[in-house]
């Protein structure tokens, strides 16, 4: 069975955030954690977004996460 875009984008942030170091307090220390920060980019058919322009989509009291997972699954 095909996963959903939902869960292969997730799956995406997940591993490339896989070495970064936890607790993330900061969008900044957030697109740092990223390999090629704010231009990492995640993919998955036609849909296409780089941690730049998905990290415009948060707010302050999104923070801190705590883990990779916390932020593939923070649905702003």
């Amino acid at each position: 069975m095909t996963k959903s875009v939902k869960d292969q984008i997730h799956g995406q942030i997940e591993d490339v955030l896989k070495n970064a170091k936890f607790p993330i307090k900061t969008p900044a220390n957030l697109l740092a954690a990223f390999p090629n920060g704010s231009d990492t980019t995640c993919q998955v058919s036609n849909l296409k977004m780089t941690a730049g322009e998905a990290g415009k989509l948060l707010i302050a009291s999104d923070f801190p996460f705590k883990n990779a997972k916390a932020i593939a699954e923070c649905d702003r």
